[in-house]
């Protein structure tokens, strides 16, 4: 399972490099584009893209460390740090969404928004169908490797390629008369990347502060309960550990069971929940399951004898 969850993570790396490249070709052309078409919404658009390179990057190098194998100081390996990456990418895309709202405010208090070129509004069009496709491509690559970094800079992707239809929108609205709106969809794209920002952020910091999907949880817990031998899970706790699922649990068994019989009883519960969920590591611990005080005095004696 280690050297699949590993490979994942290499498969990762594509996602973050696309995003990287196709980032850092965007921001040039709108950049350009935007000053030469005087266009704030495009030159918005395009800071937004040049963050974006930085915190791909981020991603990129939480992927590489994740794939480090455990050591002396790391027992369980290095996964989280693919979601200290997204949380770094949270705080880059934040900054960004400030400057961008500043900028876009001080636009419309001193009433010196300019009409924008037609060509500006091609090359935002253009811009959002190629980062949806990127959207598409990494958005199914991280539910395949489930990697939580890469979820992140895929939502990050869509949320570039909306913007990008919005300016081509704005841009549209500018042309025909309304400058204004050109510099109104600079702040909307504000308002949109500290969303996504905040998205992103809030689910990193579930992630490590050990947050458990509870739906997830009721799942885990019947499939346990479900398998012969078991009398009672008496406590079932569940953490994500970058792709990984860690889940520590407490069943009670038959106590007149030997070693052996206890332990296949701990295996199948490990073989039906890596079929639920092929990514995780599942520490069990067990107990007599004594239930009634007639049968734990029968059981005692039985053991003594």
């Amino acid at each position: 399972m280690a050297t699949e969850l590993y490979a994942n993570l290499k498969k990762g790396e594509r996602g973050a490099w696309l995003s990287i490249a196709v980032y850092l070709v965007l921001s040039a052309i709108k950049f350009i584009t935007g000053i030469a078409g005087s266009s704030g919404a495009l030159k918005a658009d395009a800071l937004n893209n040049t963050t974006d390179v930085i915190a791909s990057i981020a991603v990129l190098i939480g992927l590489r460390i994740s794939q480090k194998p455990p050591d002396r100081n790391h027992r369980y390996g290095h996964l989280r740090a693919e979601t200290i990456a997204s949380l770094i990418a949270s705080f880059i895309m934040a900054v960004v969404g400030i400057q961008i709202l500043i900028e876009a405010i001080t636009v419309i208090y001193n009433g010196s928004a300019d009409q924008p070129s037609v060509i500006t509004g091609i090359v935002a069009l253009a811009s959002s169908i190629v980062m949806y496709t990127v959207y598409l491509y990494n958005a199914r690559l991280s539910k395949k490797i489930e990697s939580s970094a890469l979820h992140a800079a895929a939502q990050d992707n869509r949320a570039d390629a909306l913007v990008s239809f919005g300016v081509a929108a704005g841009i549209g609205g500018a042309i025909f008369g309304f400058p204004i709106i050109d510099t109104i969809t600079a702040l909307i794209i504000a308002i949109i990347v500290l969303v996504a920002a905040g998205s992103i952020f809030k689910e990193a910091v579930y992630m490590l502060t050990d947050g458990f999907d509870e739906d997830e949880g009721e799942m885990l817990k019947q499939l346990t309960e479900s398998v012969p031998g078991v009398h009672q899970l008496r406590d079932l706790k569940g953490r994500r550990h970058g792709n990984m699922t860690l889940v520590d649990l407490t069943i009670t068994v038959d106590p007149l069971l030997n070693v052996i019989e206890s332990h296949k009883i701990t295996e199948e519960i490990d073989d039906r929940m890596r079929k639920a969920k092929p990514y995780i590591k599942v520490f069990i611990h067990i107990e007599p399951g004594w239930e009634r005080g007639a049968e734990e005095s029968r059981c005692r004696r039985r053991l003594l004898d």
